[in-house]
């Protein structure tokens, strides 16, 4: 029969930490999980006790003791995972920033603000930085750039021009009378 598992003598620091991870309301649920499981160990339950207390299998259990005996609280956060790598580069996220900040009738378009749409098709179109309309607002968003709605009725008109573009008024709308 294997030895029992038991976790490494836990240093002043590591015991404030660990304690403070457990009473936390704001940390990482996963995070509290594992500093929960380590505080158990720490207190000599065993593997067996930890694991239904904090409601995993024991294998998970042993998993977290061990990567904290190996590398102490930065072992309970999590290790970044496999994927795909990220398909835009530094210039490619510039390049949406500045594309977004600059004003659509200066690029030669013939609308004067960004939809997702518009900017999503100037991209592919004239940059060549193939984007999805969600990932365009993700890089925008992580620069605190959000979108803001069109003014129209209450504020400024979109279109400068848009009364000359709209003609004269029929003649059968009576004219307003003017305040004295």
């Amino acid at each position: 029969m294997p030895e029992p598992l038991r976790v490494r003598e836990l240093s002043a620091q590591e015991v404030e930490t660990i304690q403070r991870l457990v009473h936390s309301r704001t940390a990482a649920v996963r995070t509290v999980e594992r500093a929960r499981i380590i505080w158990l160990a720490s207190e000599g339950q065993p593997v067996s006790a930890i694991a239904e207390a904090v409601g995993m299998c024991r294998p998970m259990v042993r998993t977290w003791i061990k990567r904290f005996n190996a590398k102490g609280v930065k072992g309970l956060a999590d290790e970044p995972r496999s994927g795909r790598p990220e398909t835009y580069t530094a210039q490619g996220v510039g390049e949406v920033i500045a594309a977004s900040l600059a004003n659509p009738r200066q690029l030669g378009l013939p609308f004067s603000s960004w939809t997702l749409d518009r900017l999503q098709a100037y991209l592919n179109e004239e940059k060549g930085i193939a984007s999805k309309r969600g990932r365009i607002d993700e890089v925008l968003l992580a620069e605190g750039l959000r979108w803001r709605h069109q003014e129209t009725w209450f504020g400024e008109r979109v279109d400068p021009d848009f009364a000359a573009k709209r003609g004269p008024s029929p003649a059968c709308t009576p004219n307003r009378l003017k305040a004295v």
